[in-house]
């Protein structure tokens, strides 16, 4: 038998999966261990309260996993391996998805998530779900990311904090850097997967949205939302966004023409990577991550890459000054078609939320300044949503993404930090969010690497090549 303690801590999702498949452990085995693990380190007052609930259904579900092995029926690479889940994503093993709100605390999903299914489908094992930032991070805007109503505070498994604006993937993001798991799922609308990634030490990618259905995710802004995985390497984000991906009836938008999620190999040498440095680079440039970010493209060239510096959104000043009202609008119409549906906790809209929230205001220490601004958006069949949409797309992508590719005959965009997310969410577009150690103030340091929507196989690609020069 291997060392199961090393293999879990240090071994990647992939390694897990070949270990059992070997016969080397067993799913029910590694099941235990990290419902060990979670049960010692996530409750209390020291503990990290990134897990919200365990599913009952674990160590079911890992001895039907082995069952099958022993039969002889393999379904794939995560076959027997355990996962965790973000709270706005329905199960039906009996554990609420509340998205966070203390209102919305008793929600019982009655069907399951698309992407749950699929990652049945692929024999992994659902551990539990994690705590999230409240509605996304959509709540007040002073709030810290490590908070919500229904789960209190996420904290940082190295003793940092997830302070405002680091993304509301932080439970996940946690659990994962705290070997909870063997993945997580997180979800993104703009930064909520690749901030904590980074500020935790760990792969985050967030498709292309549209390639990964989001049937039964509660929303936030549909036309840019998207899960993904955050994993210990850029191989096992491409491995679980392989066994996630493709069309969905129950949502329109994996609809549309669908690219293959196969692996894409591309060396480093050669690889055209351009530096968009007005407004995204240069704005997260600290002194302690200045040097890093340096070293970090020397490395690079030196083994082969070709460094497009600089490679600029040519909308990059207009984009960091836009103010729309996507969020707000598409917040408002989305959930509250959700709530009218399902009517969870007696909520049927925004508004009762919002009511509800005022008379318990323990539940909203910061406010809720957001969720009342979306109260009085313009509907989304309105001429000021629209035009707000066209514009979002025509800075973030026409002028952005697209233009920064083309003038600097670049494969993929590079930045340090999560300096792009306001981009990548506009557009829709797929990022990777890769750690790379240490900054110069000791703070944890990486980059994101994004390209055009639908690239997302160059992306990984793109990734992996440059985690093998990081090393």
């Amino acid at each position: 038998m291997t060392d199961l303690s090393t293999l879990l801590l240090r071994g990647s999702a992939r390694a897990i999966g070949a270990a059992i498949a070997a016969g080397a452990t067993t799913s029910a085995q590694v099941t235990a261990w990290y419902l060990q693990r979670i049960e010692s380190m996530n409750g209390g007052d020291a503990g990290l309260n990134c897990v919200r609930t365990v599913s009952p259904r674990a160590l079911e579900q890992a001895a039907r996993a082995d069952a099958e092995l022993a039969a002889g029926q393999v379904r794939g690479p995560l076959h027997g391996v355990p996962y965790l889940l973000k709270d706005n994503v329905f199960t039906t093993d009996g554990s609420p998805a509340s998205a966070g709100a203390r209102a919305l605390a008793c929600l019982l999903p009655p069907y399951q998530a698309t992407l749950v299914t699929r990652l049945h489908a692929a024999g992994a094992v659902l551990l539990g779900k994690t705590n999230m930032t409240e509605f996304a991070d959509f709540v007040a805007d002073t709030m810290p990311s490590e908070f919500s109503g229904a789960g209190g505070v996420v904290r940082h498994p190295a003793g940092l904090r997830y302070g405002r604006g680091l993304g509301s993937s932080v439970g996940s993001a946690a659990a994962m850097a705290a070997r909870l798991c063997a993945f997580a799922i997180g979800t993104e609308t703009q930064n909520s997967i690749q901030a904590p990634a980074l500020h935790s030490g760990v792969v985050g990618f967030k498709p292309t949205v549209g390639r990964i259905s989001r049937h039964g995710v509660v929303p936030l802004v549909p036309s840019q939302d998207s899960p993904g995985p955050l994993t210990a390497t850029v191989d096992d984000a491409a491995l679980v966004y392989a066994a996630l991906a493709g069309p969905d009836s129950h949502d329109p938008a994996t609809l549309a023409a669908f690219a293959g999620t196969g692996d894409v190999h591309r060396p480093l040498a050669g690889l055209r990577i351009g530096i968009p440095r007005r407004f995204l680079a240069d704005a997260v440039a600290t002194p302690g991550r200045r040097g890093p970010f340096e070293r970090l493209l020397a490395r690079l060239a030196d083994a082969g890459a070709v460094i497009v510096d600089p490679c600029d959104l040519l909308s990059a000043a207009a984009l960091a000054e836009v103010r729309s009202s996507v969020f707000r609008s598409e917040f408002r119409d989305s959930l509250n078609g959700l709530l009218a549906q399902l009517r969870p906790c007696g909520m049927a809209s925004l508004d009762a939320i919002v009511a509800w929230n005022r008379a318990h205001p323990d539940a909203i220490p910061y406010g809720q300044s957001l969720l009342e601004a979306a109260l009085t958006a313009p509907g989304i069949d309105s001429d000021q949503y629209r035009e707000d949409r066209q514009r979002d797309i025509a800075l973030s992508l026409d002028l952005g993404i697209h233009a920064a590719l083309r003038q600097g005959q670049a494969d993929v965009l590079l930045v340090p930090m999560a300096a792009a997310a306001k981009c990548t969410g506009k557009a829709g577009a797929p990022v990777v969010a890769l750690p790379a150690g240490l900054d110069d103030d000791g703070m944890p340091f990486g980059v994101t690497v994004f390209a055009a929507p639908g690239s997302d196989r160059l992306v990984l690609a793109a990734a992996a090549a440059l985690e093998r020069a990081i090393g």
